[in-house]
């Protein structure tokens, strides 16, 4: 299971901001940015093939603008939530957004061209979370279900993504599971230093070793 989450979460990085993408619409939105995406990266292979660390480029400036990060953090601590300072939610934020686009960034090494199928979409009227279908195609193995959860924000019109279901798979809530527990012992002070450190990690290829 663990090795089939890495590899539709490559999938997650299909959010772009490379172009202007329609952010009223939650279906609209996911589609158009996984057309772009996949194309950008496409055109900057051979340069991701010498700097993999390119890989944190393409998902800060494509994929962060449509996830809400701050959204998935506080879900991540929980209800540990009540246990923590301002300060320490301030400081742990802006560092799991970091923490994303490292982590998306490695496995954004696992795309290889796969092909997507949208589901059609659905009234969202008077809906504030709405959850998108796909389907990842790769030839000589069956088709990976993943849906995406979308999140309208009322004040700006705004649909951002916070969570991705794999074959069932939630993996916010996998991360929450990960971490609630560290926080309720440690502190998110701790947790904050831990994931800072995992962000400043490089972005390597399978097989090859880290600098």
């Amino acid at each position: 299971m663990k090795k089939l989450i890495a590899g539709v979460f490559a999938f997650a990085l299909s959010f772009s901001a490379f172009a202007e993408v329609d952010k009223t619409n939650p279906y609209d939105m996911i589609q158009e940015v996984a057309d772009i995406t996949f194309k950008r990266f496409a055109n900057e292979q051979q340069s991701i093939r010498s700097n993999p660390n390119l890989l944190k480029d393409i998902v800060r400036e494509e994929l962060m603008p449509y996830i809400d990060y701050r959204y998935a953090a506080f879900k991540v601590v929980g209800v540990n939530l009540k246990r923590t300072t301002e300060d320490e939610r301030k400081a742990f934020v802006p560092v799991f957004r970091d923490y994303l686009i490292t982590s998306y960034a490695q496995v954004f090494t696992l795309y290889d061209n796969q092909k997507v199928e949208f589901a059609p979409a659905k009234n969202i009227d008077n809906e504030r979370i709405v959850v998108v279908d796909t389907q990842v195609l790769e030839s000589g193995r069956p088709p990976i279900d993943i849906s995406f959860k979308v999140r309208h924000n009322r004040k700006t019109n705004e649909w951002k993504a916070f969570d991705m279901i794999a074959e069932g798979v939630s993996l916010l809530d996998s991360k929450q599971a990960e971490l609630s527990s560290i926080i309720r012992q440690k502190g998110l002070q701790h947790v904050t230093d831990m994931l800072k450190e995992k962000a400043s990690r490089d972005v390597v290829f399978k097989g090859e070793e880290r600098s």
